[in-house]
């Protein structure tokens, strides 16, 4: 084998093996739990990477999962039992975060180059259609028994019971929640009026519902137009202003991915050919305050842009050089704001496994699976491929390149924690206050529906006199606050409101002309 040159090949970090798992079971709810998924996807990318290299394993990394959050804690036995691994390092991440496989790639090259480790086993999964499918199957069967009615909801979110963060208390409690709150204040950043993002929103997904449909790895083999995508229709029912169906992440998946990162050594031991191997390049780490309101701005990442320019800077790289990217795309949002730091344009392909609309968004493990399709397009084509996640509400950010260029030993370990550039680059963080009476200017917002389509309420971030900021609710009552926040019209950006206290919430209504 050649590259001879590139010192203690021992030390030197290579993919050699990768698979994918989709489970289709007819109804789903006999269908594989997280932990099967693991195991069957650890052995696709051992057969993969060839005989006995799998049984080597001395280094695991396990995604959490949340679809069965009894195997939380059991899936480093669970994975290693099944497969007769005895790993000398292993961990399961503390929580499914997006960022959470490239993280365990960087950490496990560092371990081979450091020679903590030859065979590094990075794998993870969710099952929560199954999941899903029989929590509705003994959700159906108690009602059938107990005969009861639904409760009759009033205009207002229910409060948490008991919750530090404030933004619970006003119905923004999930990612698909929150991350409208980003969109909408970047559409005034990026310029732009509500028509011409939303089409550039149309545009990056329905290139990504193009990849998904000629991959079959992803969960949805079909393409989408742009107008299917960000139109609402009966298939494609608005979730949180201005996103849809078609553009929030497809989590009711049972999927599961695994690599496998090895040293050059036990590659070449392996017989590994070298058109089949994918060197590990550096990456870089940087991350926001975990309460997603808490940020200077919601149009933009200090963390973000520290992550994606320090792994280019690092692997002497620039944009343009890459001939494949997964950009991470759990809300169109993310794309948008990681696609202006690397100044690329909205039509360039940003997936290699079809975004988690259509791929699939196994929650913390999606970038496992864009990985393995890295690794599988590399060795068809090209030379360098970059993979950006994120986790959290745009909150954790990991960057790593992939390339067919042999790296040298020496090239790891390294450092690829970037949280002091980052925050350098971060402005002051606005105080959010609680109850508040008095004037203000819009920010940014949300409008909630509900599964018929229907408004639930509007959310606005407000900024008040003395640039603190509030959060405050607009009642489904008030119709003509929420058709005025659904226009998405320009002069929304720092509207007058008047924000008024109502059962210990803050109510915001527009002043009048």
């Amino acid at each position: 084998m050649a590259n001879t040159d590139l010192g203690d090949p021992k030390l030197i970090p290579v993919i050699i093996g990768c698979g994918q798992i989709n489970d289709r079971a007819a109804t789903g709810a006999e269908g594989m739990d997280s932990l099967e998924l693991m195991i069957a996807a650890s052995r696709a990318a051992g057969a993969d990477a060839g005989d006995g290299v799998l049984g080597q394993t001395d280094w695991l990394g396990i995604v959490n999962q949340l679809s069965f959050p009894q195997l939380t804690g059991t899936l480093v036995e669970g994975v290693s039992s099944a497969l007769g691994l005895s790993p000398k390092i292993a961990r399961e991440t503390p929580s499914p975060t997006g960022d959470s496989p490239i993280l365990l790639i960087n950490e496990a090259a560092n371990a081979i180059g450091s020679g903590k480790a030859n065979v590094a086993l990075i794998v993870g999964a969710e099952a929560l259609r199954t999941a899903g499918k029989r929590r509705a199957e003994a959700k159906a069967a108690a009602a059938a028994s107990s005969g009861g009615e639904e409760k009759k909801k009033g205009p207002y979110p229910k409060r948490a019971p008991v919750e530090p963060e404030p933004r619970h208390h006003y119905g923004l409690l999930t990612p698909t929640d929150v991350y409208p709150i980003f969109e909408n204040a970047a559409r005034a950043e990026f310029g732009q009026t509500f028509a011409e993002a939303q089409a550039e929103s149309g545009m990056i997904w329905a290139g990504m519902s193009e990849v998904a449909a000629n991959n079959t790895h992803a969960w949805i083999n079909q393409s989408r137009t742009a107008s299917d995508i960000i139109e609402p229709t009966a298939d494609n029912r608005p979730i949180a202003f201005p996103y849809t169906k078609f553009q929030v992440a497809n989590a009711a998946v049972n999927q599961g991915a695994a690599v496998i990162v090895t040293s050059l050594a036990v590659a070449q031991a392996a017989g590994v050919s070298e058109d089949r191997l994918i060197y590990v390049g550096q990456g870089a780490a940087a991350h926001e305050a975990e309460d997603p309101l808490n940020r200077p701005a919601y149009a933009s990442s200090a963390s973000m842009s520290v992550s994606l320019t320090k792994a280019l800077e690092l692997n002497g790289l620039s944009a343009s050089e890459f001939d494949h990217m997964e950009i991470y795309s759990c809300f169109p949002i993310v794309p948008k704001m990681a696609r202006r730091v690397l100044g690329i344009p909205a039509d360039r392909t940003m997936t290699m496994f079809g975004g988690l609309t259509f791929g699939g968004g196994p929650i913390g493990n999606y970038m496992t699976h864009a990985a393995a399709c890295m690794v599988e397009a590399l060795r068809n084509d090209g030379t360098n491929g970059l993979l950006f996640a994120n986790g959290g509400y745009a909150t954790h950010n990991h960057t790593i390149v992939l390339t067919k260029t042999p790296q040298p030993a020496g090239t790891f370990p390294h450092n690829f924690d970037f949280q002091e550039q980052a925050d350098a680059l971060r402005g002051e963080v606005p105080e959010m206050v609680g109850e508040y009476a008095g004037p203000g200017k819009l920010e940014t917002y949300t409008v909630l529906f509900d599964r018929k389509g229907e408004p639930k309420h509007g959310v606005v971030i407000a900024r008040l006199e003395d640039n603190r900021r509030a959060i405050a609710l607009v009642p489904p009552t008030d119709t003509q606050a929420i058709e005025r926040l659904m226009s998405g019209a320009a002069d929304l950006q720092d509207s007058a409101g008047v924000l008024a206290v109502h059962d210990s919430r803050n109510i915001w209504s527009f002043a009048q002309p």
